[in-house]
């Protein structure tokens, strides 16, 4: 067995501009289970487009990226879904980044099927029943590397660091040119990684940082505090905001906390009003990505109460089939009319972003 026989069916993303959801989350509105709660996330998401003045922050976390759904995003970025994305390393540079040089997500197997010290003996890594390059991830680390040392040594928030990978990507090095990088860069809207290090920047900044002191020169680093205080000035200059999160960790605590991050600093705002998540995690554990939306109200991150224009609907949306209900509610064919809404009357708030 070869690499190139376990490396040749490539993971296709799939297209939301393609198809009209609209029957389907219509018909899910009258059965039982996560069905009628996909139908009740995509009311939800419809609110959060169609308010005037509601910032929209898409969090990611987890490996929907690379299973296929990195277009969705990336097409709720382009259609003013969403003003502000927060996502892990893994998620924005390991799979985006990645794809974005030109490299490829496979169809692989699960355990046991072609055993994993075999993968590790041609240099495949494994995701579930994904595999990848271990030598193009490598690549994609050096690129970080390289974009690193074309920078002014100085901190850096994970925003400005990956406004400038948006901007090389867009400057002629991009293989693939939709990217999520390069689409938020192109349409100006931030993407914070609160979690940097932990991906493919980590080794490629970590790189650059170990020759540049042993050379004796100033280096780049990451800042992830400022991040932090980035995205709550957002939240601070938003008469309302929402939340539409995909797994948990720390996109979805971090975007969370940004409510009582404001009150630290002695500013009053409002609870985020409108949240959705969509995770496969466990309530049991008491772990950040499963922990409910109602919990959260515990501590003053979301409000319980979402108020609809019918009546007053529960906040509390947590649909448990991974990256599968993705791209159900977010058609955009499904969402023509509050995109274009949104479109024609961009709060105060979307110009606000645009300028950071």
């Amino acid at each position: 067995m070869e690499k190139k026989d376990l490396l040749k069916d490539v993971v296709e993303h799939i297209d939301i501009k393609s198809y009209d959801s609209t029957q389907l989350i219509n018909a899910m509105r009258k059965m039982s289970f996560t069905s009628r709660d996909t139908a009740r996330a995509a009311d939800i998401l419809c609110q959060m487009i169609s308010e005037k003045d509601c910032t929209n922050i898409l969090t990611i976390a987890g490996s929907t990226s690379a299973a296929g759904c990195m277009q969705v995003y990336v097409e709720m970025v382009r259609n003013k879904m969403v003003d502000a994305v927060v996502a892990t390393g893994a998620s924005i540079i390991d799979m985006d980044l990645f794809e974005a040089l030109g490299f490829k997500h496979y169809i692989g197997t699960k355990e046991n099927v072609v055993p994993d010290t075999k993968l590790r003996e041609l240099y495949i890594d494994r995701i579930y029943d994904t595999f990848i390059d271990e030598e193009e991830l490598q690549a994609c680390d050096q690129t970080t590397c390289d974009i690193a040392d074309l920078l002014e040594p100085r901190p850096y928030s994970s925003r400005e660091f990956l406004y400038e990978v948006g901007k090389w990507l867009a400057d002629g090095h991009s293989v693939k040119k939709e990217s999520l990088i390069q689409t938020c860069y192109e349409c100006g809207v931030p993407i914070f990684c609160p979690a940097f290090s932990d991906s493919s920047a980590g080794f490629g900044i970590g790189k650059h940082q170990w020759l540049r002191k042993k050379a004796g020169k100033p280096y780049v680093s990451i800042d992830s505090v400022a991040d932090f205080l980035e995205l709550t000035e957002i939240k601070m200059n938003s008469p309302q905001s929402g939340l539409f999160m995909i797994g948990g960790g720390v996109p979805k605590n971090f975007a969370q906390d940004t409510v009582v991050c404001a009150e630290i600093l002695g500013v009053e705002v409002p609870m985020h009003k409108y949240a959705i998540q969509i995770t496969v995690a466990d309530v049991r554990d008491g772990a950040c990505s499963s922990s409910t939306l109602l919990e959260a109200g515990s501590w003053g991150k979301v409000s319980e109460e979402l108020y609809s224009a019918f009546r007053i609907q529960h906040s509390e949306l947590t649909l448990h089939h991974g990256h599968q209900p993705v791209p159900r509610p977010c058609s955009r064919k499904m969402f023509q009319r509050a995109i274009s809404s949104r479109q024609k009357h961009l709060g105060r708030n979307h110009h606000y972003l645009s300028k950071r």
